[in-house]
């Protein structure tokens, strides 16, 4: 792609190659450790499934069970793999067990590491045929339907009750809405465990379970061949249970996961040890799944100015790139994310924003960018909200981005009404439509303010990933760089579910999918 804005590709490559050294220096970390959602990952990938009498899901039991007796950091798959050696029993047959006190896993005669990986293998590769499947279904319907040149039109639907959230996301689907997120109840991302089964009260949103994952996922389907476009399907692939909801998502065929390596720590202060562990599986997972990940640096320009903080959504950018490179997410997988949130006040302001837009355009030429609506200024004037909407879609169709969440012009009054919806897509329809060349027909004035703003964001961003690099991921993250927020290596949430991997651990579907994608 050639630079509309004359960018220093110099540049782009030195800030490159800091956060390529950044994430290889923090994936020797991830290298040696696990977490209780990792192997409760590996529990539900194994086909462990339900709750038990308390409602306690048995991907839980298992976990906390090998936490008790001290034998976490040997892995699930080993010693599941060694228990189904001694007795013959399925995964779910020894987490049942497991439950009802008939079987100590720190307890079983070892077996050799060759007979539990016999044991193992044929389960685990079980579970990754029947996502390749998934993706194969995926592809059918892209097929037969074809997809959607320009944006991705991405909306979102938050009743708290799955099946009122069908209802609105059939509508959203039939009004020309291409992706439907389900926003998860408020606090979801702190709980330490997934909810079982559909569920009909959240707050703000509706719980991520794998039972409203396959119901929105069914409801989808049949709205798509009526309208004859695949309809995407989205959820939060974070918080405390990152990779088991990934797991989840891949078994039931989600499309696109939000899905960032610093987000929980910044925003929900989750301990960044365990962030960056449980972000690794999941997206390990979502890069064999197909899926694409939304990265949440949108969030940074919510809590930090837009204009004087901008150069760190780039860092970040460069940051959950090589992260996700690290797991084996391609490029055209990672919808790296972005937003715009400058005050209207502010003289220019849309000039900086179409800076930042080409920008990372430029910069990320193969990813699905995701491109956020302003939010934070917006203020319950409905016809001002509406206005600032169709600036934003003016910026996504002339810079090409390809996640486009919908502006409301009700935001900051209430959760969308259908016809909240109806306008927005309505709005971004017109302007898509008959603005959909003139990209293609501008350019910038050289030394103008578009192409100074996006060199002067391009040369702070790369010497912040060299600071970044000098000082290493976990002290920048105490020292508040990021969103101006400072969190502690050993303080957070969920500190306590990280453990150092033994000797003999292996995880059977980091090896069976890594590098594995699917398309």
């Amino acid at each position: 792609m050639e630079s509309k804005l004359h960018l220093n590709f110099e540049l782009v490559d030195k800030a490159r190659e800091s956060a390529r050294r950044i994430a290889q220096d923090t994936q020797s970390f991830i290298d040696l450790h696990t977490t209780v959602t990792v192997e409760r990952a590996v529990c539900r990938l194994l086909g462990i499934d339900g709750v038990n009498a308390v409602e306690v899901p048995l991907p839980n039991v298992v976990v906390d069970h090998m936490v008790d007796k001290g034998i976490l950091g040997g892995g699930v798959a080993y010693y599941i793999g060694n228990c189904m050696a001694q007795t013959g029993l399925s995964p779910q047959q020894i987490a049942e067990a497991i439950d009802a006190g008939d079987i100590d896993l720190s307890q079983m005669e070892s077996h050799s590491i060759e007979e539990i990986r016999a044991n193992i293998a044929p389960v685990a590769q079980n579970t990754v045929d029947h996502i390749r499947s998934n993706v194969g279904k995926r592809n059918e319907f892209l097929n037969e339907f074809g997809d959607k040149e320009g944006p991705y039109l991405y909306v979102i639907v938050a009743t708290g009750n799955i099946y009122e959230d069908i209802v609105q996301a059939k509508a959203a689907a039939k009004q020309g809405a291409d992706i439907i997120a389900v926003i998860r109840t408020t606090g979801q991302s702190l709980l330490d465990y997934v909810p079982y089964g559909a569920t009909t009260e959240g707050f703000g949103g509706t719980y991520a379970t794998q039972e409203n994952f396959r119901l929105m996922r069914e409801a989808l389907d049949e709205v798509g061949r009526e309208e004859k476009r695949y309809i995407r399907l989205c959820n939060y692939c974070s918080g405390l249970c990152m990779p088991e909801i990934a797991a989840m998502g891949a078994l039931e065929r989600l499309d696109v996961m939000l899905n960032d390596a610093l987000y929980g720590i910044l925003f929900r202060d989750i301990n960044m040890q365990r962030t960056i562990v449980d972000q690794y599986f999941s997206r390990v997972i979502n890069s064999f799944a197909g899926v694409i990940i939304n990265t949440g640096e949108d969030n940074y320009l919510t809590t930090a100015d837009a204009v004087e903080e901008a150069h760190t959504v780039l860092a970040s950018q460069f940051l959950n790139e090589q992260f996700a490179l690290c797991a084996g997410l391609p490029e055209e997988q990672q919808g790296l994310g972005h937003a715009f949130e400058i005050s209207p006040d502010v003289e220019d302001g849309f000039l900086y924003e179409l800076a930042q837009a080409q920008m990372a355009r430029e910069i990320f030429p193969k990813a699905p960018l995701k491109y956020m609506p302003p939010t934070k200024f917006m203020t319950g004037n409905i016809f001002r909200g509406h206005v600032q909407d169709a600036l934003f879609n003016m910026v996504t169709i002339l810079t090409s981005q390809k996640l486009h969440l919908l502006g409301m012009l009700t935001e900051a009054i209430h959760t969308p009404f259908m016809s909240d919806r109806a306008l927005s897509i309505e709005n971004a329809q017109y302007i898509f439509r008959t603005m959909k060349h003139l990209g293609d027909e501008l350019t910038f004035k050289d030394g103008g303010i578009i192409e100074a703003r996006a060199n002067e964001v391009l040369s702070k961003a790369t010497k912040l990933l060299g600071e970044i690099e000098h000082m290493g991921l976990f002290a920048t993250l105490e020292k508040g760089i990021f969103a101006d927020i400072k969190r502690s290596r050993e303080g957070g949430k969920g500190l306590s579910g990280v453990v150092l991997r033994d000797d003999n651990y292996f995880n059977p579907f980091i090896e069976l999918m890594k590098g594995g994608v699917n398309s």
